[in-house]
């Protein structure tokens, strides 16, 4: 049993958590709040082998500065682990959902002007001071690979050199927010990005310091913290600043920007829609297409005449725009 799990319940959380990781998912924020069920459990003493209607209610409770959507992923976790509970014949009580928090985000798409004007921008970026630490040295190679391929910006972080293949062009994406790898295949202009990046990459003077890390910093290290802060100074020196509420378009919009372009591009390009969505989903490592099909509104809010000509008709089968991941 994992160190931590030491309620009633403690020996068959630990087997959920490994039956989940088995299937695939890292599981890591479930593991964190069925430790906190644990903690709870133990502090009131339970003694029933199933999760008992007092301890769900209680748990199910809103917590001050709570959103929404974090009380209803807790109460689901508990639920999932109820209902694991009950299929191995332990009678335990599965909590009701409450409903799902409405969601009015709507992720910021860039034009294809303002992609131009912050590569502009980040090609431009000096330092003011020597700082070895800094990321600026990797922002323009790893901006255009955002944009260029869809990945998120921790998967780009995480690649290892070994993970870029420019002979056959294509990445390995290994640390994937679903746990499952997957392939992708580079366009040649982001091949030459890369070989150009690694020409000035290999003359850093490296030395132990080599992370072994495709991104990074001027003393070796991997890429992280850090790399935000000079996006934005990217999108205040394009002229790209708030989109509403004092809020600037994030990094992770480049995912978003991608995956609308995307869809665009194979519409256009006569791609049944049914067609382009499981590829794109695949692409993008959404775990179903779901998470993709937010994408079909948004682009044909976008593109109104390339969806129009494909398939319009089918627009409304796709829910509106809602839930779309923030990382």
């Amino acid at each position: 049993m994992d160190k931590g799990y030491n309620s009633v319940y403690g020996s068959h959380i630990n087997q959920f958590i490994g039956t989940k990781r088995a299937l695939g998912f890292k599981y890591t924020t479930g593991a964190l709040i069925l430790g906190q069920v644990d903690q709870l459990a133990e502090q009131r003493g339970e003694t029933s082998s199933g999760i008992t209607r007092e301890l769900a209610m209680i748990w199910g409770k809103k917590r001050l500065h709570e959103s929404g959507v974090s009380r209803y992923g807790r109460i689901s976790i508990l639920a999932q682990f109820s209902s694991y509970l009950c299929d191995l014949g332990i009678r335990s009580y599965i909590p009701k959902l409450p409903h799902y928090p409405k969601n009015t985000f709507i992720p910021y798409i860039f034009s294809q002007t303002e992609m131009n004007a912050i590569f502009k921008a980040c090609d431009g970026l000096t330092l003011e001071t020597i700082n070895l630490s800094s990321n600026i040295f990797c922002m323009p190679a790893l901006l255009r690979t955002l944009y260029a391929t869809g990945i998120r910006i921790s998967e780009a972080l995480a690649l290892k050199d070994e993970d870029v293949n420019l002979d056959e062009g294509y990445i390995r994406v290994k640390d994937c927010k679903n746990g499952k790898e997957r392939i992708i295949p580079v366009s040649t202009s982001l091949v030459s990005v890369f070989e150009n990046y690694l020409s000035y990459r290999n003359w850093l003077p490296l030395g132990e310091v080599k992370s072994g890390y495709f991104f990074i910093k001027l003393n070796g290290d991997k890429c992280g913290q850090g790399v935000r802060s000079w996006f934005k100074r990217c999108l205040e020196k394009a002229e790209i600043t708030c989109i509403g509420r004092n809020q600037s378009p994030r990094i992770h919009d480049l995912r978003h920007t991608f995956a609308v372009t995307a869809l665009a591009n194979m519409a256009e390009s006569g791609i049944d829609l049914y067609a382009s969505l499981p590829i794109l989903s695949n692409y993008l490592g959404h775990q179903s297409l779901e998470a993709t099909n937010h994408y079909v509104r948004l682009t044909a809010n976008m593109f109104p005449g390339v969806i129009n000509d494909v398939d319009m008709v089918c627009l409304d089968v796709f829910p509106k725009p809602q839930n779309y991941e923030n990382n």
